[in-house]
């Protein structure tokens, strides 16, 4: 007599996107999982964490671990934030709300996307006391993204996170096989008011239409100033790779800067972002926050993240896989596996805190950090 199978519940954040792809179909598991082009950077920006060894430390008292830290003030229970990403909906219908909801049951903060299918005053609502940080994309309209900025000031957003690595769409080629579309009843919320809330019908990806008619590839560090002169939230930069760039930021207004590449979404063949955060760090030497994403699967990547400086890494696709396969509780699910996983490695790297999560960790890093570093 054989038993009968028992349904296997994801362990990791691999088989929830692996459990996630059974649920989707392929218009929206493609545009969640896809990179640009051959998706080389998709895949580097797993692999490069990888590559990097750590150089643990024994005999330190980790009996009581503490993994919570700040970010722009606000107390949040570990270093890992939800990033941007859009159309939720199409995951589950309780979308952004649900996310919004399984963030807070975490102790931790949502960045809510421009390109979110629920209005951003919903979003922030489901949030209840929980922070909840508005992702802008810059319209060609300019009166229409100060309308935006204004919305999530009212709503109650407790910071901007503007995008800057996307003046045009990056070329996925999922997308333009299936001919993205969103489903029927599912919008750019943000946007309907103004009539832009619609994904154009073309022959190939409809986000691609969208970007490169309605979003602005015009703009520079001056529209950082700019955005600053319209709000009194905090301005959280998106998008950096390069050391320069960062201190141009900062220089320009910018609080915090997120290094990201979009996931490997925009230019593929870019720097793996872990490569690229430790020069962004030092540059900026402490003058502003840094974040960063892309490829982070494992409670070890936040903890090499820590090392190379970075106050807190951006969780993306596997909030989504987590979402599609339970809603609220699947979020919630691949938070606690993160969490699970990084309070482990803290406690076998000899690290009772986030204060102890130094660059000397890292096999491949100098022996000290770098001046300025934030610790």
């Amino acid at each position: 007599m054989t038993k009968k199978k028992t349904k296997s519940v994801p362990i990791n954040l691999l088989e929830l996107e692996a459990a996630a792809r059974a649920r989707l179909d392929d218009n929206a598991f493609d545009y969640y999982a896809s990179g640009a082009h051959d998706e080389l950077t998709l895949r580097e920006n797993r692999a490069a964490f990888e590559r990097i060894a750590l150089r643990y430390r024994v005999l330190v008292d980790v009996s009581r671990r503490d993994p919570s830290t700040e970010v722009l003030g606000a107390k949040v229970s570990m270093p890992v934030l939800i990033a941007p990403t859009a159309f939720h909906r199409m995951a589950h219908p309780d979308g952004e709300r649900a996310t919004a909801r399984a963030a807070a049951h975490a102790g931790t903060l949502m960045i809510n996307s421009t390109l979110s299918n629920t209005p951003m005053e919903e979003v922030v609502l489901a949030a209840g006391a929980a922070p909840v940080w508005f992702q802008l994309y810059v319209y060609k309209d300019r009166g229409e993204t100060k309308a935006l900025v204004e919305r999530a000031e009212a709503a109650g957003a407790r910071a901007l996170v503007l995008t800057v690595d996307a003046p045009l769409l990056g070329t996925r080629e999922r997308d333009r096989r299936n001919r993205f579309r969103l489903p029927a009843g599912l919008t750019v919320a943000n946007m309907t008011a103004v009539g832009k809330g619609e994904l154009p019908d073309v022959a190939d990806s409809g986000l691609a239409a969208y970007f490169a008619t309605m979003l602005d590839p015009s703009i520079t560090f001056d529209d950082l100033s700019w955005l600053k002169s319209v709000t009194t939230l905090p301005l959280v930069v998106k998008g950096v790779v390069r050391a320069d760039d960062a201190a141009r930021c900062v220089a320009a207004g910018a609080d915090a800067v997120v290094v990201s590449n979009h996931g490997g979404r925009q230019l593929d063949t870019s720097v793996a972002t872990i490569r690229a955060l430790p020069e962004v760090v030092d540059a900026i030497g402490g003058r502003a926050e840094v974040y960063v994403d892309g490829g982070v699967r494992r409670g070890t990547d936040v903890l090499k993240a820590l090392a190379y400086g970075a106050r807190a890494v951006l969780l993306g696709r596997p909030v989504l896989y987590g979402l599609a396969l339970d809603g609220q509780r699947g979020v919630e699910r691949a938070l606690s596996i993160l969490r699970e996983e990084l309070d482990l490695a803290m406690a076998l790297a000899g690290c009772p805190d986030v204060a102890a999560i130094t660059r000397d960790l890292l096999a491949d890093g100098p022996s000290e950090p770098a001046s300025g570093q934030r610790r």
